[in-house]
């Protein structure tokens, strides 16, 4: 019995964690950065507009402080500038002591910055900042009064004013950004899980499905219910599963073929020797049953070499040794070897072979075999009295060798190549075909086959040597 995998494990958990942490991360930024980043722009703001406000007063504070204003006209005129600048306006006189001679507040409580005036009187300019006063931070802007002819200033009027508007405002925005952030938090938090859910179910309907076909049992094809990655994973399976039925079909096929192509000569040896022990056997039914024991022989052997060749291919311990090789002369030389054979199937074998050399780059031994193979198959395939040809030619860079037959032609022409596939199981074990690809693929060639009724052509087409013996 399966157990459920721990929640820290989970696909789905995972993938919700990550949404979940990404959009709490997201906000963060935006609270602990961008807000105070916008609270500091909204209070330079301030400082800007103040300062270019009180320069629009200076000539009349000149005018009213340095001229022998009454004392009430003056604390007037100030209160009046605040009420125009809308800000609390304080003048200091007698720097750099910096005593409060007038102030546009009401109350006695003075919220203009000292070291701010001070600075303005030192510097001779105006300066302008924010400034904590009483627990307050204000924006405030400095402006040195002279006496006309004076080269140091006698008074220096600061102007206030409170950035609690801003603060209020920044604070609503940090409000309404928490509550934003639980909801899209929830929200996030729900539909990753949604998500990932999802997600997750079709991974587990294609871990499901991957132990059924593991386990050899075939399935019909999932779904394909999306374009993402999980849909092109899903196809791919689907293409998999259809190669690994066609592989368990063909090795099942293969095993009967097998077992088939190993009990007939088998049980022929065995009966063959049983009446060799018979003493009153005359000599040329001797002769006739060692004939039919060495042909079954072969044909154990040859079955033997098939299943050795396949492995060491897969194993990728077939060695090539790919050298300047004549296809004309091998032709010849392959050609001669079916004579036997040719003559007890009553076939007529033709060679159509140039008298130039039609040099490949391959592995001489391999190529042989590779005959041997598409010369058996014509033969085997074919009905007696079937003309056979052989030919070879140079085409587009490639070295040529074509086994043709005018036979019927071939059946299931599209999977001739597939290993254990057989048009006739009753004539081979369908390795010979596989083989032969295999091999061309490992030299940088291939095999092609054309069939219709009344021609089949296989064409092995290889690497072609130049005429300075290069490839």
């Amino acid at each position: 019995m399966k157990l459920p995998l721990p929640p820290a494990r989970s696909l789905g958990n995972k993938l919700a964690l990550v949404f979940f942490a990404v959009i709490a991360v997201a906000f963060a930024v935006i609270f602990l950065v961008v807000v105070p980043q916008l609270q500091t722009n909204l209070e330079k703001q301030r400082v800007t507009e103040l300062r270019r406000v009180v320069p629009v007063f200076t000539s009349n504070f000149q005018s009213v402080l340095t001229s022998k204003t009454p004392d009430q006209q003056r604390d007037d005129f100030v209160r009046s500038v605040g009420d125009s600048a809308d800000a609390d306006v304080t003048v200091f006189q007698q720097p750099p002591d910096l005593w409060v001679t007038y102030n546009s507040r009401v109350s006695p409580e003075v919220s203009a910055s000292r070291e701010l005036a001070a600075l303005a009187y030192r510097t001779g300019h105006i300066q302008a900042r924010v400034e904590r006063v009483n627990a307050r931070r204000t924006a405030q802007a400095a402006v040195p009064i002279k006496r006309e002819g004076q080269k140091r200033a006698s008074y220096v009027v600061v102007y206030a004013r409170d950035l609690a508007d801003v603060r209020d405002a920044v604070a609503l925005i940090r409000n309404r950004l928490l509550i934003a952030g639980a909801i899209a938090l929830l929200i996030a938090l729900i539909g990753s899980y949604a998500v990932a859910w999802a997600l997750a179910r079709r991974v587990r309907r294609l871990e499901a499905a991957a132990k059924q076909v593991a386990a050899g049992n075939f399935i019909e094809p999932l779904p394909e219910d999306s374009e993402d990655e999980l849909g092109q994973l899903t196809r791919t399976f689907n293409e998999m599963q259809v190669q690994l039925a066609r592989v368990d079909s063909a090795r099942r096929e293969f095993i009967a073929n097998a077992s088939h192509e190993l009990r007939t000569p088998i049980f022929s040896l065995g009966g063959f020797v049983e009446l060799l022990q018979d003493e009153e056997l005359d000599e040329d039914t001797r002769n006739e049953f060692l004939w039919l024991m060495r042909e079954q022989v072969e044909r154990l052997q040859k079955l033997a070499v098939s299943l050795l060749d396949l492995s060491r291919i897969d194993a990728g311990s077939l060695e090539l040794n790919p050298e300047d090789v004549d296809l004309s002369e091998l032709a010849r030389e392959v050609a001669g070897e079916f004579t036997p054979a040719v003559s007890s199937h009553n076939t007529r074998l033709q060679l159509n072979l140039p008298e130039s050399d039609v040099e490949a780059i391959c592995d001489r031994e391999r190529v042989a075999q590779i005959m041997r193979i598409l010369l058996d198959n014509a033969l085997r395939h074919t009905p007696e009295g079937t003309r056979v040809t052989v030919s070879a030619d140079r085409s587009n860079g490639t070295a040529q060798v074509t086994v043709a037959d005018t036979g019927p032609g071939v059946t299931g022409a599209d999977r001739v190549f597939e290993r254990f596939f057989t048009g006739d199981a009753a004539r081979g074990s369908g390795l010979g075909l596989a083989i032969a690809r295999e091999l061309a693929d490992r030299m940088s060639g291939n095999i092609e086959l054309r069939s219709q009724p009344g021609r089949t052509a296989f064409t092995l087409a290889l690497p072609a040597a130049d005429r300075n013996g290069s490839a």
